[in-house]
């Protein structure tokens, strides 16, 4: 009799179990998620000089085969980046309408053109700006920086 009472509730935990596998992000946006993380969000700084980008930018590995001509980091924390997610979606700059636009505090870092890797220099620009990622998934996760 308890085998009998046992064998739903096993069958509920295993479908909620499943249900949550279900919500998970899938490998290639995990990945994507990941890369993200690392070329973009930088919540406990403000940045805003040329020696914040010329460490960041090492550090973060984008100096290594060649210098990445621009890229921005965004200080505020992972969760309001996450919540941009969740606003209208706009057109990418590829056409593609998983595009999202909110406003936060950056650092662009812009290569002077005149160094070479690994030994990169930027130019550093700290501002408040409207930015617009690119989000994929369930739950919808930031993968690309679109502008």
């Amino acid at each position: 009799m308890a085998l009998q009472r046992t064998h739903p509730l096993l069958l509920l935990l295993l479908l909620t179990l499943l249900g949550l596998g279900l919500v998970q992000p899938s490998y290639g946006q995990n990945f994507m998620y990941q890369r993200f993380l690392r070329q973009h969000v930088h919540p406990e700084e403000t940045g805003g000089n040329d020696s914040y980008c010329n460490v960041m930018m090492q550090r973060r590995k984008m100096t290594l085969h060649q210098c990445k001509r621009f890229n921005t980091f965004i200080h505020e924390d992972i969760w309001n980046i996450r919540s941009i997610c969740s606003t209208t979606n706009i057109a990418c700059k590829n056409g593609k309408m998983n595009c999202h636009e909110g406003v936060v505090k950056v650092t662009d870092c812009r290569e002077t053109g005149s160094s070479r890797a690994p030994n990169c220099k930027y130019r550093a620009k700290a501002s408040t700006r409207r930015i617009v990622i690119a989000c994929e998934g369930n739950p919808e996760l930031p993968v690309h920086f679109d502008g």
